[in-house]
């Protein structure tokens, strides 16, 4: 079976109207499983979909459920894990990208344990202006309460102990390349 581990890739996130939204160069793929993808970056380069670039600041590690409709950006901040959610479809790979379609809403949970919900007047925007079926946003916000349970029962990803194990394992594979 294909698999994408100790290989460097894009990671694309698209729009619901199949436009490209963000573009995170060389991430490394830790893990390619049956459930989710998981990789790791420092200092990717990141385009967005004006042309802007910029670099990330901290360590990061993406884990990129297959199934579920959401992803996870673990940053390794100097004052310990925070976490960015994407409510998004499962992710997927094709042609050389890991992919999936982001749907505006985020979560922050920050090294204190405090959440965010942040996003959703664009969330509502896009909502209407593109058109989302009632069943995806149904998806959607069984997701977000999905997300919030993790996070209170502090069930995977939302791990500091595997992220940083990650992020270990990310150090010794890539520490000659």
């Amino acid at each position: 079976m294909f698999s994408l581990k100790r290989k460097w890739i894009i990671i694309q996130a698209y729009k619901h109207n199949e436009e490209l939204h963000r573009e995170w160069s060389h991430s490394y793929v830790l893990e390619d499983n049956d459930e989710y993808f998981v990789a790791a970056s420092i200092r990717a380069s990141v385009v967005e979909s004006d042309g802007r670039k910029w670099h990330t600041k901290e360590p990061a590690i993406f884990i990129l459920p297959k199934n579920k409709w959401f992803n996870v950006i673990a940053m390794l901040k100097e004052d310990g894990v925070s976490y960015y959610v994407n409510i998004a479809s499962p992710s997927l790979y094709d042609k050389g990208f890991i992919k999936y379609i982001d749907y505006d809403l985020d979560i922050k949970l920050y090294g204190d344990g405090t959440t965010r919900l942040l996003d959703v007047s664009e969330y509502r925007k896009h909502a209407e202006e593109q058109g989302y079926p009632d069943e995806i946003r149904e998806i959607l916000q069984k997701s977000v309460e999905n997300v919030y349970r993790l996070i209170q029962e502090k069930k995977f990803p939302f791990i500091d102990e595997e992220i940083e194990k990650y992020y270990s394992q990310f150090q010794k594979e890539t520490s000659n390349q």
